[in-house]
């Protein structure tokens, strides 16, 4: 099937995945479209395809193509587990499976890597919907998606604490995890060995002096925490520390990491979440780095930033993205007048997956109820804004959080490498958009 509404420049690739997904061994299944939900606003994004996904919006992202055919894999917010939605037609996603977790547990984040993957298993944060009286699982499940729409778990890492948050896995014998251990406060450093995926067992462990108050440690900060994920390339780990900062480590010793370098954010920006994503790009000597502003739009200044990382031991700002500016017309003078939370989230970072696309000179990012935005970092020095997509508002509240007006929630933002862009929200479905401006 060759889909028409393919610019001159897509033409290529969409034919390409259309014949290869011709000849996939396993049978495609007919895709019905679901009609795009009209009132969104955008500037050189076009809408493609739309999912609500069955009644659960999605969290965090992944992607994998197998034999022909493009799977997006998907934890969840509101709802305990996975789900598994066939995207080969992106005018036409189909959620072809959903695996359930366990109950009272937050199973919103994970990640994969060849035939492995691996979800995070967490207690859920007072306010969201979890229950206090009741037992949650926590750590890390690893399965085998040798059949990618069957998952069968094969193995189970426990922290003994609240569990992990945002993970990282690029393949090999090593998960790096964003873990709540015990003894510690905040979320720390913790590598696990899964050589045996049915015996995971810890290799190594490190955090901000301070966390570890069973030892006697004050802690410097409340909101000293690793949000994760612990981003690695080769030998070195990027830490998105929360009020600490962004933190780098030597772990060509995984039992024994050490402290490279750090860029403190907080001041003069908001301590909670003060550095909530770090990408690093070592081919252009930089690194992407944002905050999560949980304020209702009343802290202080959240941040999108660009960091020379050309100097691991002093890493530097270059530059701040711009924010976000309201379309013409709007009832809101900024988004932080919008309601719900307003601010940088996520960006498409799964770099080391070969499914997705590599970064180049633009940068997408989630922008809670500002969309998703896409800017030109092709300057680090003078970044800007080069598009946007403002999915209508939703009209139904799927959980406690955020408190207040109902407002659009963009979480999470991935790119594959067909450049199709995938984003989720809090409180309404999947959209598969792609960007039509020029590439600068």
């Amino acid at each position: 099937m060759i889909i028409l509404y393919a610019s001159r420049a897509h033409w290529r690739v969409i034919v390409t995945y259309a014949l290869v997904g011709a000849l996939s061994t396993r049978p495609a299944l007919p895709a019905r479209a679901q009609a795009l939900p009209s009132g969104y606003q955008a500037q050189q994004v076009q809408p493609v395809g739309y999912s609500d996904l069955n009644g659960r919006p999605g969290f965090k992202l992944s992607v994998r193509e197998y034999r022909g055919r493009w799977y997006l894999y998907m934890g969840h917010f509101w709802h305990r587990g996975w789900s598994i939605v066939d995207v080969t037609d992106p005018a036409a996603p189909r959620v072809v499976k959903f695996v359930p977790g366990p109950d009272n547990t937050f199973t919103g984040q994970m990640e994969l890597a060849g035939n492995t993957m691996v979800t995070g298993l967490e207690k859920i944060l007072p306010g969201f919907g979890g229950d206090s009286t009741k037992t949650y699982q926590e750590g890390v499940l690893i399965w085998d998606i040798s059949d990618p729409v069957n998952p069968r778990q094969v193995g189970h890492y426990r922290t003994g604490g609240t569990g992990t948050h945002r993970n990282f896995y690029a393949g090999g014998r090593y998960l790096h995890l964003a873990a709540g251990m015990p003894g510690y406060q905040g979320n720390i450093y913790v590598v696990v060995d899964i050589s045996d995926p049915t015996k995971p067992v810890e290799a190594g462990r490190w955090w901000v002096p301070g966390q570890h108050t069973a030892d006697g440690e004050q802690p410097a900060e409340p909101e000293t925490s690793l949000h994760g994920p612990p981003y690695v390339l080769d030998n070195q780990a990027y830490l998105s520390y929360g009020a600490a900062g962004m933190i780098i480590l030597d772990i060509s010793e995984v039992a024994k990491p050490k402290l490279v370098g750090q860029l403190d954010f907080s001041p003069p920006f908001h301590q909670k979440f003060g550095v909530h994503t770090v990408l690093p790009i070592p081919g252009r000597k930089v690194a992407y780095v944002n905050s999560e502003d949980v304020s209702y739009g009343k802290g202080a200044l959240h941040h999108a930033s660009i960091v020379d990382i050309s100097r691991p031991q002093q890493p530097r700002l270059l530059a701040t993205l711009p924010v976000p500016v309201p379309p013409a017309g709007t009832p809101y003078r900024s988004f932080e007048e919008k309601g719900g939370w307003s601010g940088p989230h996520n960006i498409s970072m799964l770099l080391h997956n070969p499914d997705v696309q590599p970064q180049g000179n633009l940068l997408f990012m989630a922008h809670f109820n500002a969309g998703l935005r896409v800017f030109n970092v092709a300057n680090s020095r003078l970044p800007s804004e080069v598009g946007y997509f403002l999915p209508p508002e939703p009209t139904k509240r799927y959980g406690p959080m955020p408190q207040g007006k109902l407002a659009l929630q963009t979480e999470d933002v991935l790119v594959d490498r067909r450049g199709f862009v995938y984003i989720t929200h809090k409180n309404q479905g999947l959209w598969i958009l792609r960007y039509t401006g020029p590439t600068p």
